[in-house]
């Protein structure tokens, strides 16, 4: 965002990945000036939270990101990046989430796929119309050379199931205490408009997400039931 417009970052003071849309109702927020932004002793969706009400900022959009590690098919469910996208759009701010699915030796690259897909044409800041009303774009980055990534795909949440991981550890007192952790599974389809596929592939997946979240096939049926 350098030189393309005024930017205020603010973070979480620390990691805060699998928080998803979790708020910090039980305990004091504190917004430290950390000179190039703000740091928040708080999850994602509190970061957008103070900016608003806290500094009083006015932001003409809310950018999160970008966050490494993927956040696809039902990452999006424990997602703190999407979560901070998604209070934006509760306060009424057209957001975008956006994530590194690969190292952070390729954070450079995917600052410039983000730079391109923001302001080059049809860029999302530039036809801001592109970015879905009560919802967000989600997009994946995958982590190659910029000349690597194929292209854009534009895509539905696929699902990939994790294989858990639970590292069980004894205190200097003899009780278990644990780490909570997991490998991705198999892809459960090879479909090409799947997020997944596609940042497999080497493409940048962007998909439309919506705060709404009612099944509405399910809803008709239920209220037609005999």
């Amino acid at each position: 965002m350098q030189g393309r417009g005024e930017a205020t970052v603010i973070a979480p003071h620390q990691q805060h990945s699998g928080m998803s849309h979790a708020i910090t109702i039980h305990r004091p927020l504190r917004v430290e000036d950390a000179g190039q932004g703000y740091t928040v002793n708080g999850t994602p969706a509190d970061c957008v939270i103070m900016a608003l009400e806290a500094l009083k900022l006015e932001p003409d959009y809310v950018l999160s990101g970008i966050n490494h590690g993927a956040n696809l098919g039902s990452d999006v469910l424990y997602s703190g990046t999407v979560a901070a996208a998604m209070e934006g759009v509760l306060n009424g701010i057209p957001s975008i989430a956006f994530s590194l699915a690969g190292p952070t030796d390729f954070l450079p690259e995917a600052a410039k796929v983000v730079e391109e897909l923001l302001f080059a044409k049809p860029g999302f800041l530039v036809n801001p119309d592109l970015i879905p009303k009560g919802g967000i774009l989600n997009i994946n980055i995958p982590g190659l050379p910029r000349e690597k990534i194929k292209g854009v795909r534009f895509t539905r949440l696929g699902v990939r199931r994790y294989n858990p991981l639970i590292h069980e550890r004894r205190d200097p007192r003899g009780a278990s205490y644990y780490w909570l952790g997991g490998t991705p599974g198999s892809l459960e389809s090879d479909e090409l408009d799947i997020d997944l596929v596609a940042v497999d592939q080497g493409y940048v997946s962007i998909t439309p997400l919506k705060l709404d979240l009612t099944n509405y096939e399910a809803l008709d049926r239920l209220r037609n039931r005999s």
